[in-house]
C-alpha cells in the first residue's frame, strides 16, 4: 500500500508527463488519477485543484531541468567547456523540452502563477549560464548575450527537429554554436565582425 508521500509524488509525476504530451489546458485531474494509479482520495487530498496540481508538477520540472543545468554548468572543469558540455548534453530534440512547450499552452500563459514559475525558470537558468561565462572571462554583457543565445540554440533546436522530424537539427544547431563560441575572437552574437575579428 502506498504512503501518502507516494501518493503525492506519483501524482506530480504523472501530471509531469501528461503535462509535457499534451499540454496543461488539455490535461484533466482525472487523466491524472488514471496514470499515477493512485486512489481519487489522494488526488484531492494533495491537491484540492488543477491549479494546485499544475503549479507542483510545472514547479517539479523546473527544478529537476535547473539541477540537471547546474550539474553541467557548475563545477572545477574549465568554464567554457561546462557550457559546451550544458549544449551538447544529449536530449530527445524531437520530444520538445517540456518547459519551453509551455510557453506554448494558454492556459499557463494566462495562469500568473504558472506563467511566473516558468519565467523563473529562464531567468534563473539565463543566470547560470551568464554566471559561467564570466567565469571563461567574457565581460558582463557579452557573457549575457551569450547566454541568450545558448538557452535560445537549445530551444530553437527543439522547435526545428520537431517541425522537421529530424532530432540532427538540434544537434547541427549545437555544433554550429559551439564553433562560434569557442573560436578565439569571435564576436558577441548581434555584433559585426571588425576585420580584427573576422
Amino acid at each position: 500500500m502506498s504512503t501518502p508521500t507516494d501518493a503525492r509524488a506519483r501524482l506530480v509525476a504523472a501530471a509531469q508527463e501528461m503535462f509535457a504530451a499534451q499540454g496543461v489546458g488539455a490535461t484533466s485531474p482525472r487523466q491524472v488519477l488514471a496514470a499515477s494509479g493512485v486512489g481519487q482520495g489522494s488526488l484531492y487530498h494533495h491537491f484540492p485543484t488543477k491549479h494546485d496540481l499544475a503549479t507542483a508538477a510545472v514547479g517539479a520540472t523546473v527544478e529537476s531541468a535547473l539541477t540537471a543545468a547546474r550539474r553541467d554548468l557548475e563545477g572545477p572543469t574549465p568554464a567554457l567547456d561546462r557550457v559546451v558540455a550544458y549544449l551538447e548534453r544529449p536530449r530527445d530534440a524531437l520530444a520538445g523540452c517540456k518547459i519551453g512547450r509551455l510557453t506554448s499552452d494558454q492556459a499557463v500563459m494566462d495562469d500568473d502563477g504558472l506563467h511566473d514559475v516558468v519565467t523563473a525558470y529562464f531567468v534563473r537558468l539565463l543566470d547560470v549560464v551568464a554566471t559561467t561565462l564570466r567565469e571563461a572571462g567574457l565581460p558582463d554583457d557579452d557573457a549575457r548575450d551569450r547566454a541568450h543565445a545558448a538557452v535560445a540554440i537549445v530551444q530553437g533546436g527543439y522547435v526545428l527537429a520537431r517541425a522537421t522530424g529530424d532530432p540532427d537539427a538540434m544537434r547541427a544547431a549545437v555544433r554550429g554554436f559551439v564553433s562560434i563560441l569557442t573560436t578565439p575572437g569571435s564576436p558577441a552574437p548581434g555584433r559585426t565582425a571588425t576585420k580584427e575579428t573576422a
